[in-house]
C-alpha cells in the first residue's frame, strides 16, 4: 500500500472545568467569564489565539474536568449517539489514536471494563506511530497500519476481525486547503483498504474528512462495499473548520480488486 504522511491534530487543551460566574451588579444576571492571553515575548499572534481559543472552549473545559485526553472524544460520543456503533462486547481498532480520547470513550461504551453487569464485554485495540500514555482496558500498540502485513498483524491481537475500525487521523498541515484536503483524503482511503480486510461483515468503518471537492471517489469506494454511508459534522467540530466524518455501515465485504492494495 502507498505510504502516506500521518499526523494528528492538537486536541488537548489547558485545565478548565466551567467556567466561574457571577452576578452583574448592572442586574443583566450572570454571564460566563472569557479568558484573555497576553502576547508573550517571542509568541506569534497566531499562537496567542490558539491558545486564548483553547482556554475559552466548552469542549476543552468540560475534556479537562471529565478527564477526557481532548475534545475530539465529544466527537465520538456525538457519532456514537447517531449510529450506536460502540456497543458492549464490540471488537474496536483506532487507527491513529493517540492522544487516546477515542479509545476512551470506546473503553465506557464497549464495557471493555466490566462495569455494566450482565452485558458482553469489549476489546479495543489504539494503533498509532507514537508511544502512548497507558489507557485502563485499552490495548495500545505501537505499528504503521500501512505495512504490509499490518492487518494479519491487528487481527491475531483481536483473534478475529474488528467490529468497528475507526480514525480520527489527519496528515500534517502544509497550510495549503487542497493539498492538506488532497492528503487527508489519501490517508482516509488508506484506512479504508485496512479496514476492508480487517472489518467484519456487518461491520462500521468510521473516519474523519475534510471537505474540498476530493471526496466523491472516497465515497464511490465506500458506498460499493458498505450498506449505508453518511456524511455528518458532529456539533464537538468546530464551526469555522471545514472536518466532517464519514460513517459506513454494514460491511458488505471486500471486493477482489481489493486485495491488490493490501
Amino acid at each position: 500500500m502507498a505510504k502516506t504522511p500521518t499526523g494528528k491534530t492538537p486536541t488537548g487543551g489547558a485545565a478548565g472545568g466551567k467556567t466561574p460566574t457571577g452576578k452583574n451588579t448592572s442586574g443583566r444576571g450572570q454571564r460566563d467569564l472569557k479568558v484573555k492571553v497576553k502576547s508573550a515575548r517571542g509568541r506569534k499572534l497566531s499562537s496567542t489565539r490558539w491558545l486564548q481559543r483553547q482556554l475559552n472552549d466548552p469542549y476543552v473545559k468540560r475534556a479537562n474536568a471529565e478527564g477526557y485526553r481532548g475534545r475530539a472524544a465529544y466527537k465520538i460520543m456525538e457519532l456514537d449517539d447517531k449510529y450506536r456503533f460502540l456497543v458492549p462486547g464490540a471488537r474496536i481498532v483506532d487507527l491513529g489514536a493517540a492522544p487516546g480520547g477515542w479509545c476512551q470513550v470506546a473503553v465506557k461504551r464497549c464495557n471493555v471494563l466490566g462495569e455494566k453487569k450482565g452485558k458482553n464485554v469489549g476489546t479495543i485495540l489504539g494503533i498509532d506511530l507514537q508511544e502512548m500514555e497507558p489507557i485502563a482496558g485499552c490495548e495500545l500498540h505501537q505499528l504503521d497500519f500501512m505495512e504490509d502485513d499490518a492487518d494479519e498483524i491487528v487481527k491475531g491481537w483481536l483473534g478475529g476481525k474488528a467490529d468497528v475500525v475507526m480514525s480520527d487521523m489527519a496528515a500534517s498541515s502544509s497550510g495549503h486547503k487542497q493539498t492538506d484536503h488532497n492528503r487527508i483524503i489519501a490517508l482516509c482511503e488508506a484506512a479504508a483498504y485496512f479496514a476492508f480486510d480487517v472489518l467484519e461483515d456487518g461491520g462500521t468503518f468510521v473516519a474523519k474528512v475534510l471537505a474540498g471537492g476530493a471526496e466523491g471517489d472516497l465515497q464511490q469506494l465506500l458506498k460499493r462495499r458498505f450498506a449505508k454511508v453518511a456524511n455528518i459534522k458532529p456539533p464537538a467540530s468546530r464551526s469555522d473548520s471545514s472536518e466532517k466524518f464519514v460513517v459506513a455501515t454494514g460491511f458488505k465485504g471486500a471486493l477482489p480488486e481489493d486485495l491488490e492494495n493490501l
